[in-house]
């Protein structure tokens, strides 16, 4: 049996680890730079949810975002969260977003479009020192985006 064969029959496994709701500022700086559109916007809050875990996101943080030349947006975050329990989990992200242009377009105009007709996907990682929380620090994450008015919502699985 050749390793492809092996890899191929174990299959991808995850599990819901939350439902995250970030609310963004207007963008502090917006413009075209040697390397491509920069957007760089700070987050105002929003909230995470998931089967183990819940809690604020907290103002402050940022996405230093890029618009590249072939219409894909790279997303770069940085976020604090605090868990309803108080325990503060430093998650940060990077990310694809890109699609039709007639659908890109929508996006930008604020309408709201079907998140099916994008990609937008994300790799969160976690850091914590919180000792009901540092599971999170061994763990790899996807997450799958939609663009709603007042900020993203991903949809984030732990990878088993």
């Amino acid at each position: 049996m050749s390793a492809f064969d092996q890899a191929s029959g174990s299959g991808l496994r995850s599990r819901l680890l939350m439902v995250l709701d970030v609310e963004l500022d207007t963008p502090q700086m917006s413009a075209d730079t040697p390397v491509g559109g920069r957007k760089i916007v700070t987050v105002r809050g929003g909230r995470f949810e998931g089967p183990r875990l819940r809690g604020s996101v907290l103002p402050g943080g940022g996405d230093w975002a890029l618009m590249r030349s072939d219409g894909v947006l790279l997303l770069d975050v940085r976020l604090i969260l605090r868990t309803d329990e108080g325990a503060l989990v430093y998650l940060t992200y990077h990310g694809l977003r890109h699609g039709p242009a007639e659908t890109m377009a929508r996006l930008a105009r604020g309408e709201r479009v079907d998140p099916s007709q994008y990609y937008f996907r994300i790799l969160p990682r976690f850091e914590t020192v919180a000792g009901d929380q540092e599971w999170l620090n061994r763990i790899v994450a996807v997450g799958i985006g939609d663009r709603r008015a007042a900020g993203p919502r991903y949809t984030i699985h732990e990878i088993l």
